[in-house]
C-alpha cells in the first residue's frame, strides 16, 4: 500500500514539475541563434479581415541584422504592432531565416562587435 501511495505521489510531483516547465520555458527562444537589429522605420502594414469583420494588422520588417560576431544578414519578420523607432531588438532565429521571437534590449546590452556595426 505504501508503494502505491509513493508511486502516485511521485507521478503527481512529476506532473507538477512538467507543468511548471511548460509555463516558464519559452520554446520560441530555446536553442535559437540570436541576431540584433535597430528599428529606424515603420513596418509595412498588412491588413486582413476576420470572418466576424474585425480587421487585424501585421507589420512586416525586412532589415539588416547582426550576429554576435558582427556578421550582417537581412532578415524579414513580423510584429503585431508598429515597433518603436530607435529600438534595438534581439531576434531569435531558427533555420537561418525564421524569426521566432524578439526582445527589446538597450544599446549597452548589445555585443561589442554589434555596437560597432550600429554606430
Amino acid at each position: 500500500m505504501k508503494k502505491v501511495i509513493l508511486g502516485i505521489g511521485a507521478l503527481f510531483i512529476l506532473f507538477v514539475a512538467g507543468l511548471v516547465v511548460l509555463m516558464t520555458v519559452d520554446f520560441n527562444r530555446l536553442n535559437k541563434d540570436t541576431y540584433y537589429a535597430h528599428i529606424t522605420t515603420d513596418g509595412e502594414v498588412e491588413e486582413y479581415k476576420a470572418s466576424n469583420g474585425e480587421i487585424f494588422k501585421t507589420y512586416w520588417y525586412e532589415i539588416p541584422t547582426y550576429n554576435k560576431n558582427g556578421e550582417e544578414k537581412t532578415l524579414k519578420f513580423s510584429a503585431q504592432k508598429n515597433l518603436r523607432h530607435d529600438a534595438y531588438l534581439k531576434l531569435y532565429v531558427k533555420k537561418e531565416t525564421e524569426v521566432t521571437s524578439y526582445d527589446e534590449v538597450k544599446f549597452h546590452e548589445l555585443p561589442a562587435k554589434v555596437q560597432d556595426q550600429m554606430k
